[in-house]
């Protein structure tokens, strides 16, 4: 497949900067995703009306409106050193220094040589900007990039937001903000609320000891073995009969079809990956803050999540069917409370770790199906697929996307290769895909 071809590449500011927009002091939930990779998701849309010249001008006067909203990411990540006691601090500075828009084309490439193929293909992750980039970079590079790459029949807009500056939540909070700029909304039907949330009492800023802070954890200081990224759609019927099972199961009604759908999962990743019976495996899970916190806005515009897993044998996973990782699962969750997510948010300073990713034992879910993705429409209609980058990819990396059909889903999943092959020739699981 052709290689992704460079057109142009500018900064894009905001409109009508405001030098008043300041600096944004960062919590423990935004300062722990220091060491890992941006967030990288990408649209892939029927090629628009315009002509290419027209819209790509359009993208950017409607970014550069959008920035006027958003200026958090037109800025940088800064640092102040504190002397008196060896440590540093960190902020947002919106000083407008702009975001990454990169043209580019995949000559010979269509829409269907993206979404069909068995495998995503390589190309995909070329049609992101800022590859390779941790977000501790964030303080040299731009918060944010946007590639729009040409097609042959439609283009890709692959987006590149720095961790440290929004969860998923923010993420699609940005790019359907956006949308509705380009469509030309004047008034923003959700405006972001920036200020980040410190429990009552805490210091402001957050003062991390130097000797905490190696960026040369965040070099990749391991060789993984090449990974392949499948996506398995799961329809809405599908879904609803795993949580039936599930819930059957174990006696409740109380297990959520997202939790029966990744117990089904990693009960099939597990089963072929071989594992020994009385090997420990465990799922991580993100569970978001903002609907647990009732100080949180529901526009709240950063990090607001927290991750925790459920660790179980390979033979109890195996044997037990799904209801029970399923019930594990929805336990974890609900451990997670807003008073627990408060003492996180005040204690991590006195004893600060941050988030590292890698393969092994663990399955990780990244994104969720419930961020409105094919309702972000540019003004030539809603897109025809979700694709992710190549950032924080590797064995084991579960991503999901809600389904173009209302209630279904869509599960990208990174696995060595083997794995993959297995699983595709697992007919328990693969009778619960749809085509």
């Amino acid at each position: 497949m052709a290689a992704v071809r460079l057109i142009s590449t500018s900064t894009v500011c905001a409109e009508n900067y405001k030098a008043s927009d300041g600096r944004i002091e960062l919590n423990s939930w935004d300062i722990r995703h220091l060491q890992i990779g941006y967030i990288q998701k990408g649209l892939v849309f029927a090629m628009p009306m315009q002509d290419k010249d027209t819209l790509i001008r359009h993208l950017k006067t409607s970014l550069s409106t959008a920035l006027h909203h958003f200026p958090l990411l037109a800025g940088r990540l800064a640092t102040t050193q504190h002397e008196d006691d060896d440590t540093v601090s960190f902020f947002v500075d919106c000083n407008d220094a702009g975001a990454l828009f990169i043209h580019a084309a995949a000559d010979g490439v269509t829409v269907s040589d993206i979404i069909k193929p068995v495998y995503v293909p390589s190309v995909v992750h070329s049609c992101f900007p800022l590859n390779g980039l941790h977000n501790y970079k964030g303080i040299t590079n731009p918060l944010l990039g946007v590639q729009v790459t040409d097609l042959v029949d439609g283009i890709f807009i692959g987006c590149s937001i720095n961790h440290v500056a929004a969860d998923g939540t923010s993420f699609w909070h940005f790019l359907n903000s956006w949308s509705e700029i380009s469509k030309g909304s004047i008034n923003l039907s959700k405006p972001p609320v920036f200020q980040r949330w410190f429990a009552d009492g805490m210091d402001i800023p957050i003062r991390i000891p130097r000797s905490c802070i190696d960026v040369n954890q965040c070099k990749d200081d391991f060789v993984q073995r090449p990974t392949l990224e499948r996506i398995f759609h799961f329809s809405k019927e599908t879904i609803a009969e795993l949580k039936a099972k599930a819930n059957t199961e174990i006696s409740t009604d109380k297990i959520s079809s997202l939790q029966a759908l990744l117990s089904h999962i990693w009960r099939s990743v597990i089963r072929n990956r071989s594992f020994e019976p009385n090997e420990e495996t465990k799922y991580r899970i993100v569970v978001g803050a903002r609907q647990r916190c009732r100080e949180l806005p529901d526009n709240y515009f950063g990090n607001a999540i927290l991750g925790t897993f459920v660790a179980m044998k390979a033979k109890e996973l195996m044997e037990q069917g799904i209801g029970n990782p399923a019930w594990r699962l929805n336990r974890k969750i609900a451990a997670i409370t807003g008073e627990s997510l408060k003492k996180f948010l005040e204690s991590w300073p006195g004893s600060p770790d941050f988030i590292t990713l890698h393969g092994g034992d663990a399955l990780i879910t990244s994104s969720s199906p419930r961020f409105d993705m094919y309702g972000t429409d540019f003004g030539w209609g809603k897109p025809v697929a979700v694709r992710s980058g190549s950032s924080n990819k590797f064995d084991g990396v579960l991503t999901l996307f809600c389904g173009a059909e209302a209630g279904s889903v869509d599960v990208e999943v990174c696995l060595f290769p083997e794995t993959l092959e297995a699983i595709a020739n697992d007919q328990e699981f693969m009778d619960t895909v749809t085509n």
